[in-house]
């Protein structure tokens, strides 16, 4: 079943109450509901009637994603406790409002520790076959979007071929260098650069919810996001969340170039622009012939990574946009 994504981006008040998220949005007066991690007093019966027009409720185990985009926010510790035994991603922005924080559980998985045992004795040559993977199934799906716009791609194809184990002749960067300079319109003269000028706000926010998406996914599949196949910074929590993001990002490309095709205002991450980027999880997409929303196909993914790790498998399973 696809989790949802809940967004807040006003001053609310989150709690818990029987197995469900509480909503309560301010104006009335009092800004906690009758949860069970924050019991009030006992409320008159016709107070309690007038105040639901501004409470809502969602089943905690319906949600696969929450992010909080106001520094108005407040959320009890029953509730976060409670999102994160459910393998809730909860996403905490920043004054510029964007992501600048994960939350994820310690331990969804009945074999974790095992888990995590194979994914630390993998060889080097797995991990760099898998980063081989990994890098062509990227770069096929860069040249698709590019191919979408009419760019000549002959050449991205054929790099996304001759990647070898571990990718040593750097496709990955000849590739990206091609895809950045042709993705935007040239009156952009647009460059990837995380703090740099707009789409990069649209970019960086939509790789955010993405990286949740694939985090999340990890830790249920039993997997350790710390440590990468690839990526080894050791400042970043989610190095091996990272690496397998790397072929479904082309997703969250295409919509910040529609939204740009479109002559959409992308100066400034507003609500119809957040709106957009917040439906990744539920863009279909295509595994070996099989038709899914985003977020299922990247537990497809991860379980098959898992698998590589064991040894039952030396594949995983990478959407493909040529399908």
């Amino acid at each position: 079943m696809i989790k949802r994504t809940l967004y807040f981006g006003n001053p609310a008040y989150l709690s818990k109450r029987d197995d469900q998220l509480i909503i309560k949005l301010p104006g009335n007066g009092n800004d906690k509901s009758d949860a069970e991690d924050d019991p009030p007093d006992e409320p008159d019966k016709n107070e309690r009637y007038k105040n639901r027009s501004n409470q809502n409720s969602a089943p905690i185990e319906d949600i696969g994603i929450i992010i909080l985009d106001s520094s108005q926010i407040t959320i009890t510790q029953g509730l976060l406790s409670s999102l994160l035994e459910n393998n809730t991603a909860v996403v905490s922005c920043d004054n510029s409002h964007l992501p600048v924080g994960l939350f994820l559980p310690l331990s969804v998985n009945q074999i974790q520790s095992e888990r995590f045992q194979e994914q630390i004795e993998s060889s080097i040559p797995l991990r760099k076959q898998l980063w081989q993977q990994t890098i062509s199934a990227k770069i096929r799906n860069q040249a698709w979007l590019l191919n979408y716009k009419k760019v000549n791609v002959i050449n991205m194809l054929k790099w996304a071929k001759d990647v070898r184990s571990g990718d040593p002749d750097n496709f990955e960067g000849r590739a990206a260098a091609y895809y950045w300079q042709n993705i935007f319109p040239p009156e952009l003269e647009f460059k990837r650069d995380r703090y740099g000028l707009p789409p990069n706000n649209l970019l960086n926010y939509g790789y955010a919810v993405l990286r949740a998406i694939v985090a999340r996914s990890l830790v249920a599949s039993g997997l350790l996001p710390t440590l990468g196949i690839h990526h080894h910074n050791k400042y970043n929590a989610y190095c091996l969340a990272d690496d397998i993001m790397e072929p479904f990002r082309p997703y969250v490309d295409k919509i910040v170039y529609e939204i740009i095709d479109n002559g959409e205002d992308f100066e400034v991450l507003n609500t119809s622009i957040k709106k957009q980027l917040l439906e990744i999880p539920v863009i279909e997409i295509i595994i070996e012939g099989e038709r899914s929303p985003l977020m299922v196909g990247v537990q497809r993914t991860t379980a098959s990574l898992a698998k590589c790790f064991a040894g039952e498998s030396r594949k995983i399973l990478y959407p493909d946009m040529y399908t």
